[in-house]
């Protein structure tokens, strides 16, 4: 019920990430529907009433994590089938398998996918338009109640990867459809954004018609963003310009834009990003796997430092073959104070930021989530500390960008609605739906001749 109240009461940690950055120790949240009303005191809430109250003795609060780039829908069907020295074969082998895949084994793969992300405090995530079957996959964003912005991702330009390639008129058309059918749908927890995939693989003229489909329809735009040495040479060649330097002569830069990746920018480009206001989503957990160079070729100490806007991702389940965006707020942590030799590179403090409010204003949410706060949408992480790796526990931030991670999460409430509790989902019988994953990622194997077996040999 819209009127409905949930109390939590008693966290041993409230981690608000409110203007202040608050730690409220002995601290209750209270909610009414969908919005946060109250943060505080144990004794100061003692009094208001609540339809349910949800004890969390010893438990740490924190906003919901932000995932702001993951393609969802495909990968768990096959999710640890390539090899790590796969190299050029793998992008063309992902969309292949993602091309073959029916509206049922979409729907059965993100339910998989939001499963994992909500049970592990991932309450918002950003789908980058690999999806195609989207009316199937509803059902899967409605049943497990998470926040996420969907897409219809746009190629023009042949490429070497299987993406299908659309003429520039109909790329665009499939954009704007998306985001009229999708966007606002499921009380607002669905947002629809123009989704070109790269400048490497979209015209100039379908860039430009995007970011003016965006700007029009008031919602954003995400595309992959990675300068490899062979894309600056050819933009520098064909251009003059650096690919980001590029993507601002053509006005794609600006506030409503996320660039997913960013590696390979150099000092002008961030400034390109600082002069904008052009926002950022940073993927450590792909980048290393995929071994990019990341604290070479990321400056995201840099980018913070001129006040680039900066969330966090992991991308697909068959690259970084995690979701967790525990791990990328960890890795964001200490890669660069080992690459530059200095432990004051991204504190705790920050690599916490970019995985709640930072991800939630990298994908233009920050009004609404992020922290916890009067007004803001209840979506809410409950960690259970009774656990070893959460002791001793004197700096909740410390530990848990550093020691905790995803499988101490208790609860997890979206949208003032409790979807995992005592660390099982609630809206899907986990067991039954992995076994159906199995099946179909089986299935999909050998109708695609697809196969990479272990290299250690299974007897």
């Amino acid at each position: 019920m819209p009127d409905a109240t949930l109390k939590i009461q008693g966290a041993k940690f409230v981690v608000t990430l409110d203007a202040q950055r608050r730690i409220i120790r002995d601290g209750t949240i209270l909610v009414a529907g969908n919005r946060i009303v109250q943060v505080g005191k144990v004794q100061e809430l003692a009094q208001v009433p609540a339809e349910r109250v949800i004890d969390a003795a010893e438990m740490v609060a924190t906003p919901g994590f932000v995932n702001g780039h993951l393609h969802a829908s495909y990968a768990h069907a096959t999710r640890g089938i390539f090899p790590d020295d796969l190299g050029p074969a793998y992008l063309p082998n992902v969309f292949k398998l993602q091309a073959a895949m029916t509206a049922q084994e979409e729907y059965y793969t993100s339910l998989l996918a939001i499963t994992e992300l909500l049970k592990h405090g991932t309450t918002c995530f950003l789908e980058p338009g690999t999806t195609k079957h989207l009316d199937a996959c509803m059902q899967a964003y409605q049943e497990s109640g998470c926040r996420i912005i969907v897409g219809r991702h746009a190629v023009d330009q042949p490429n070497p990867n299987n993406l299908p390639v659309s003429a520039t008129a109909h790329a665009l058309r499939d954009m704007e459809q998306v985001i009229q059918e999708y966007d606002g749908r499921l009380d607002g927890r669905v947002r629809a954004w123009a989704m070109p995939f790269s400048p490497a693989l979209c015209s100039p003229e379908l860039l430009k018609a995007a970011k003016a489909l965006a700007d029009r329809h008031n919602t954003g735009l995400t595309l992959h963003h990675i300068n490899t040495p062979q894309y600056v040479e050819a933009c520098l060649r064909q251009h003059g310009l650096r690919p980001t330097q590029y993507l601002e002569s053509l006005g794609i830069l600006g506030p409503n834009t996320t660039l997913a990746h960013c590696l390979g920018l150099d000092l002008s480009e961030v400034d390109c990003l600082a002069r904008t206001g052009t926002r950022v989503v940073m993927c450590p957990t792909a980048a290393l796997k995929g071994g990019t160079g990341m604290t070479k070729t990321a400056l995201l100490p840099e980018m913070l430092e001129r006040g680039v806007t900066v969330g966090l991702g992991t991308d697909a389940g068959n690259n970084s073959n995690l979701l967790e965006t525990m791990r990328s707020m960890y890795l964001a942590a200490v890669l660069y104070k080992d690459a530059r030799q200095d432990v004051g590179m991204i504190p705790a403090e920050t690599a916490l930021e970019l995985a709640t409010l930072g991800g939630a204003n990298a994908l233009g949410l920050g009004d609404d989530i992020g922290s916890i706060e009067p007004g803001k949408k209840a979506d809410l992480a409950l960690f259970d500390t009774r656990r070893a790796e959460w002791r001793t526990l004197f700096n909740p931030v410390n530990n848990l960008v550093y020691n905790a991670d995803g499988r101490s999460v208790h609860t997890v409430v979206v949208d003032g609605r409790v979807v995992v509790e005592d660390h099982r989902p609630l809206f899907v019988d986990e067991w039954q739906l992995i076994q159906k994953v199995q099946a179909l990622g089986e299935g999909l194997l050998a109708r695609t001749g697809i196969s990479y077996p272990s290299r250690w040999p299974v007897v």
